[in-house]
């Protein structure tokens, strides 16, 4: 059995999907047959998070080992003080290196075949302590500096493998210099379990408070990622371009949404907020849409980097999507066969693409059938897991 030491510097529970990507990734290796141990720092949480179990806040079984380990977190001072920005870049610095130092502390202790981490900076500290022919690096973006991109290469020398999301971060990766023939391409997943059986969708409407006979184009998740905007502002601007379509918003920070409505471009009637919600109440929050959105923007990091965990489950919701059209979206879905694809900020296509699916409820059904069969195949965390350790073992056994 491979002993995996999975090393985070997430706070959790978090609002934010990075915490229910590593608590998922965690509970798949350990189910397709790894020991594993979680290492993550204890930092003081949100208040209404402070109190959450992560194994229950993110509905995954316990069959791995959490241990919190020691830093300095200095981010609820900088919070008070009104988040200037210098001090929280001090509060970062400090939290990391602080939170670094703890898990070199503990490294020689710990007994693991395998250490695995999605940070540079965790990345580095492993190499540094003579670990890197024994990590795996997951891999979500490429370092923008030249001594980043230096780093990590030094870093990767020898690694035991590279999980990339998508094909071009993975070419990316090789032409950095990371090992031929260890750099695995993974997308992210979901957690089928909660979508085996959907939500009943007038149920699903009565409990959240949405109009029954609207016709919802829905978002769930973070608004902003690396404080990149998501398009939601294109998704209220192809509503307001159609006669009956709301639209409904899951996800933070309530901030924009009052941005958004002090716009004026949606009547705030056809505007439905239903703020931050647990993972295990997305698929009742998707129960009450009738076609899943997804308008990113055109950007490096959306077109050839994201593999964003609402994709999946949006597929495995039983509700046709449409997304923007982008390489890394087009790894996974296809036009017309299991989404609808559309120009990124382009207001009107996304709009025609909502009025084709309201009036046309059999292609609704036929792309969300398509791409709900795809994920359960092909996009759950239990098969990542697995085709990760696969491709990592055999040459980690061989070194």
């Amino acid at each position: 059995m491979t002993r995996l030491l999975y090393l985070s510097n997430a706070r959790l529970p978090t609002e934010k999907a990075h915490g229910g990507q590593i608590m998922q990734m965690c509970a798949a290796f350990a189910d397709a047959g790894a020991e594993v141990t979680l290492w993550h720092p204890r930092r003081v949480n949100l208040p209404d998070l402070a109190a959450q179990d992560p194994f229950t806040h993110y509905g995954v079984p316990r069959n791995f080992a959490v241990r919190t380990l020691p830093c300095l977190d200095g981010f609820p001072l900088a919070h008070r003080l009104g988040d200037p920005a210098p001090l929280l870049r001090a509060a970062f610095v400090i939290q990391v290196v602080t939170y670094a130092l703890a898990a070199l502390w503990r490294l020689p202790r710990a007994r693991a075949d395998l250490f695995y981490t999605r940070e540079s900076a965790l990345l580095l500290l492993l190499a540094l302590s003579g670990r890197g022919r024994r990590t795996v690096y997951e891999a979500h973006r490429l370092p923008g500096s030249r001594l980043g991109r230096a780093v990590q290469r030094w870093a990767l020398r020898g690694a035991a493998g590279v999980v990339a999301l998508t094909r071009q971060l993975a070419d990316d990766y090789a032409a950095l210099g990371a090992p031929a023939g260890r750099i695995v391409v993974a997308p992210d997943a979901v957690q089928w379990a909660r979508f085996a059986t959907l939500p009943d969708r007038a149920d699903a409407r009565r409990a959240l408070g949405v109009p029954a006979g609207a016709f919802v184009a829905g978002y769930v998740g973070r608004f902003h990622t690396m404080d990149m905007p998501k398009g939601l502002d294109t998704l209220v601007e192809a509503a307001a371009r159609t006669d009956d379509v709301h639209v409904c918003l899951v996800g933070g920070p309530a901030e924009t949404v009052g941005e958004l409505r002090a716009r004026g471009t949606l009547p705030d009637a056809r505007l439905i907020y239903l703020g931050q919600v647990p993972p295990g109440e997305v698929p009742r929050c998707l129960a009450a849409f009738d076609v899943c959105v997804m308008p990113f923007p055109w950007t490096r990091h959306f077109a050839y980097y994201a593999s964003p965990i609402k994709l999946f489950e949006y597929m495995a919701s039983g509700r046709p999507l449409v997304a923007t059209d982008l390489p890394s979206t087009r790894e996974i879905v296809a036009h017309e066969v299991s989404a609808l694809l559309v120009p990124p900020d382009d207001p009107e296509a996304l709009a025609a693409a909502l009025r084709r699916l309201r009036d046309d409820p059999a292609l609704g059904a036929r792309l969300a059938a398509e791409a709900r069969a795809l994920v359960a195949a092909c996009y759950t965390w239990k098969a990542r897991a697995a085709g990760i350790l696969k491709s990592v073992e055999s040459p980690f056994s061989e070194a």
